[in-house]
């Protein structure tokens, strides 16, 4: 997501990963990556593993998005059975709700709240394949993410956005953001699925990160490169440094807009989402969370 100007605090807990041997015994997942799986979180528990994640509360407003986030079960939860729409071992579901005139603690006013969890201080990484398992519903001006931020202030700290998905169904987008190539940055780019096959089925979504270079897939299939050299075109390469994960529902604001041209009753959110997140029928499922490191 672009325009990502703040960082967020959170205390500090042990690292728990899931032993290798738990990657096998996932019916849904892909054959492991070749390497050393230095992150894995299958959201197999009642809630949320809080040794892995933090959940994020609102204090910080970005994007004219329409949303505030919270800490709650509300938002954030874990779903088993039939309510993880086939993730065999549980799912992370984030959905965001009609809450009007909702305050924040620092005063400002919402008519949403949603989740977004974070991995900052807990686990982050340089290099890799990061990789997730993701099912949306689809909708005008819905905006869920999955993605990296580094430490420190926006862009320098680099921002590598894996997925993002602000409402047409046949397709999912994947940027890089760093100095002289933020907010309107020249990298990004889409990837259109199969008629029968778009956003509202399950997908992985994921980046290789090399110190030279970025390359996305979707289901294993390259949808855009981006390199050093060409980053360097416009400012300071911003990807030689720790990058922490981030999954989170957002609603409305700069970019939706750009897409649908929707201003009323929402800013990039007509009344049809609205209706959605009123019934609780906008959702994002992530059946499991990935890294792997090259050796």
């Amino acid at each position: 997501m672009f325009f990502k100007k703040y960082t967020f605090l959170a205390a500090a807990a042990a690292l728990t990963l899931a032993a290798p041997g738990l990657w096998a015994q996932k019916r849904n997942a892909p054959l492991p990556a070749k390497g050393e799986v230095i992150f894995f979180d299958d959201f197999s528990d009642k809630k949320l593993n809080r040794a892995n994640w933090n959940a994020v509360v609102t204090g910080f407003h970005v994007n004219d998005e329409l949303q505030a986030y919270v800490d709650s079960p509300a938002v954030i939860s874990i779903v088993h059975g039939a309510a993880a729409q086939g993730a065999s071992n549980g799912a992370l579901q984030l959905i965001p709700r009609y809450s009007p005139k909702f305050k924040t603690f620092d005063g400002k006013q919402f008519d949403f709240i949603s989740g977004r969890i974070n991995s900052q201080d807990k686990f982050d990484f340089t290099y890799g394949t990061a990789e997730a398992r993701i099912k949306m519903s689809a909708g005008d001006g819905l905006w869920p993410a999955w993605w990296a931020l580094g430490y420190g202030n926006w862009p320098a700290c680099g921002e590598i956005d894996i997925m993002e998905f602000v409402g047409e169904a046949d397709w999912a987008s994947a940027a890089v953001h760093g100095p002289g190539y933020s907010g309107e940055t020249p990298f990004v780019d889409r990837l259109y699925f199969d008629k029968g096959n778009d956003v509202t089925q399950w997908h992985i979504y994921a980046v290789d990160w090399t110190p030279d270079a970025m390359i996305f897939k979707y289901d294993g299939k390259v949808m855009f490169r981006v390199t050093r050299a060409m980053a360097e075109h416009y400012g300071k390469w911003a990807f030689d440094n720790k990058k922490y994960l981030i999954l989170n529902y957002a609603l409305g604001g700069a970019y939706p807009v750009k897409i649908n041209g929707v201003k009323q009753p929402y800013y990039g959110l007509p009344q049809s989402s609205v209706e959605m997140i009123k019934k609780g029928d906008a959702w994002m499922l992530v059946d499991w969370v990935k890294v792997t490191k090259t050796k």
